[in-house]
């Protein structure tokens, strides 16, 4: 089941879904918002493609979720590039959805994608994708509160604003 991110209570609703026997859970499904055009007052489509500061809020709600549900967690929004299909993973999706980097790129990118990954599992030397998975979730992290609201000061005070 696609799922938006407003919702007041996601994990909440993410339990209740998989109790009701759903598979599983993209997260999170984007809609496409129309757009008003001022020179002919219309409504008018407007398609706007993720960007990957977009992946930051499924890969929080995968790793937090891992091993509460039973259904399947899908990553979607802001996914472009390797690295962004690791860091899902390793947060513990099962899927990655990369539609926006397939019509800007062309479906080249699988390849090159595919082609990375296992380049980069060699190199860690991990045996499989499966054993990646979920190495980074909310249980198995050494600071779990990194992913909750928790980590907020700490966030905060990380900025540090460019000079001018």
């Amino acid at each position: 089941m696609k799922l938006s991110p407003f919702f007041t209570n996601m994990a909440n609703m993410a339990k209740r879904l998989d109790q009701a026997g759903v598979d599983g859970l993209v997260l999170f499904n984007r809609f496409y918002e129309p757009d008003i055009d001022l020179e002919d007052l219309s409504v008018k489509p407007s398609l706007q493609l993720s960007v990957p500061y977009e992946a930051r809020l499924p890969l929080q709600w995968i790793a937090l979720l891992k091993g509460r549900l039973k259904c399947s967690l899908a990553a979607t929004s802001g996914i472009h590039t390797l690295e962004d299909v690791l860091k899902m993973t390793l947060a513990s999706a099962d899927v990655t959805m990369r539609e926006s980097a397939l019509l800007q790129h062309g479906p080249g990118r699988i390849k090159e994608i595919l082609d990375g990954l296992t380049a980069w599992l060699d190199k860690k030397e991990y045996n499989s994708l499966n054993q990646l998975k979920g190495s980074m979730s909310y249980r198995h992290v050494a600071e779990p509160a990194a992913y909750e609201r928790a980590n907020y000061m700490k966030t905060l005070q990380s900025y540090r604003q460019p000079l001018p």
